[in-house]
């Protein structure tokens, strides 16, 4: 068969569609003559999507559709479907005026109401893209993947249509075998209505490919809509430099999704890469790691990687990513400043050293403070975003005076106007260790529908068990009323002036105790 593959990228964020590009980039290498189109919905107005979905889809007549559906964004912590749907969940629990829970109610079936049209509207188009495809080819296929389906694969193949493939985690290796017309079903990946999806399939590991570094004049010839990244000056486009987390924290899907086997991409193919966007006028990346530097063993190739940056000669760049920055040195550090690193995220989750080993996480947080030093002494200047979720597990007042006082020290190193707290409260996802303790401890019951949002479940769901959640709703909609544009410090300052803030060197210290390794006992 002379296949004719077209890549949809479902309705999200406007957030470049790396995905589908590194998926028609690698199959155009084994496939050079392989016809490809990439049709991004996020480009499109949202009452044009059918019509452009027609359009499209009569113009390429494709063989296979291979559709990407990035967010289901159930507990987003900022604004999204219709408004902050933290907010009004937290306005809806635990408002005491009578008012303010209806807002929150009000605003809660808004947000719901939103998240389930877009649910329906994207299995629609789903269906609507197969059925026309299917009038100009009966035998065309269809493959449904992205980071939303890796996550809820079991639940959303049960209203996707009979016969597609849905696909789990990296799908290169998937698509490849179905256009030589090999068995595919050894990949992570099950057929709706064939079989149900095997036992414990987000956890099996990826099939290793070799990457090389995207070939843009390719993608600029089979997506049309290429440019409309480019037209803003701070626009962050993403590039890959590994594949993998190898940790264990308790509510993190990546580590499950992406695999626990690290595979990084050769640097020269990354500045490669970058150098084709640099020159196209872009001059801000964003490294799509689940981590940049995810363990000491990858400092080498870290330092390798900004090493070629510096020696490429292209300037005026800047980057970000997600940082362990338990995993610097000075040496890194350095090069970070000198390649333009003008923003990064560390998730540190809370600043008591405790909770942290209880959350699995496996960094050490004197460590991070002493990199963060080192990090500000090679003069790094911009801001630094903590993401911090509370009341994840065993979270008291001790613990929470801790995090004040970590946090505290983060601003003295790098100045309180740099350090932005991101205030998280857990959307407790499937396949992680937390869902597992959940089950475990009765707070969830087996067969729960965790792409629900009805009240019932949503509680649940959106982790802030008691005896800390009441508290932290108040504290929360404090914040909220008193500044809700920098809601982060906000919080930080009620909560020291409820509770105060502990020595920093009682949360850098963590004694085990018994009552940890029951906890690691029944979450693992």
């Amino acid at each position: 068969m002379h296949h004719r593959v077209l890549y949809v990228r479902l309705p999200c964020n406007p957030i470049f569609p790396l995905g589908v590009v590194y998926l028609a980039d690698h199959l155009h290498k084994l496939f050079p003559s392989l016809e490809q189109r990439i049709f991004d919905l996020g480009t499109v107005p949202p009452l044009d999507f059918a019509s452009a979905l027609d359009a499209c889809v009569d113009q390429f007549r494709p063989t296979l559709l291979v559709f990407s559906w990035r967010d289901i964004q159930i507990y987003a912590p900022v604004g999204g479907r219709g408004g902050n749907p933290l907010q009004y969940a937290f306005e809806f629990f635990y408002a005491r005026n009578p008012f303010v829970k209806l807002r929150g109610a009000l605003g809660g079936f808004r947000v719901t109401s939103a998240y389930y049209t877009e649910l329906w509207r994207n299995l629609g188009l789903i269906k609507r893209g197969l059925r026309r495809a299917q009038k100009y080819h009966p035998e065309a296929r269809l493959v449904v993947g992205g980071g939303a389906v890796s996550v809820f694969y079991e639940q959303l193949g049960k209203k996707l249509p009979a016969g597609t493939i849905v696909s789990v985690g990296e799908g290169e290796t998937l698509l490849e075998k179905l256009l030589r017309g090999q068995e595919f079903r050894d990949e992570r990946c099950y057929v709706v209505g064939e079989a149900k999806p095997r036992d414990r399939l987000i956890h099996e590991w990826p099939t290793p490919i070799q990457k090389t570094a995207c070939d843009y004049d390719y993608i600029s010839g089979i997506w049309p809509e290429f440019e409309y990244y480019f037209q803003e000056s701070d626009f962050y486009v993403g590039v890959q430099t590994k594949r993998g987390c190898p940790h264990n924290c308790c509510y993190c899907v990546y580590t499950v999704v992406e695999g626990k086997q690290v595979r990084v991409n050769p640097a020269d193919e990354v500045v490669a890469e970058m150098r084709q966007l640099y020159d196209r006028g872009i001059r801000n990346f964003w490294f799509t790691d689940a981590q940049f530097i995810p363990a000491r063993k990858y400092i080498d190739d870290a330092i390798e990687l900004l090493q070629k940056i510096v020696d490429s000669g292209m300037e005026d760049v800047h980057w970000a990513a997600y940082i362990r920055a338990d995993n610097l040195n000075p040496q890194l550090c350095d090069l970070m400043v000198k390649t333009g690193m003008n923003y990064f995220e560390i998730g540190i989750t809370s600043g008591s050293q405790e909770l942290v080993r209880k959350m699995r996480m496996g960094y050490n947080l004197r460590t991070v403070l002493q990199n963060c030093r080192d990090l500000k002494a090679a003069g790094f200047k911009d801001v630094v975003s903590v993401n911090y979720s509370f009341n994840v597990i065993d979270e008291r007042p001790d613990t929470i005076r801790q995090t004040i006082a970590y946090h505290r020290e983060l601003e003295s190193i790098f100045g309180a106007d740099k350090v932005e707290p991101a205030i998280f409260f857990i959307g407790l996802q499937p396949h992680t260790h937390l869902e597992e303790y959940a089950l475990d401890k009765g707070i969830l019951q087996a067969g729960y529908d965790p792409m629900s949002l009805m009240p019932w479940t949503a509680k649940k769901l959106l982790w802030n068990p008691e005896p800390m959640g009441s508290f932290f709703g108040e504290v929360c909609l404090q914040a909220w009323k008193q500044n809700p544009n920098d809601f982060g410090r906000e919080v930080m300052r009620i909560l020291e002036s409820k509770l105060g803030r502990a020595d920093l060197e009682e949360a850098l210290t963590a004694p085990i105790a018994p009552t940890e390794k029951q906890l690691a006992t029944s979450a693992s």
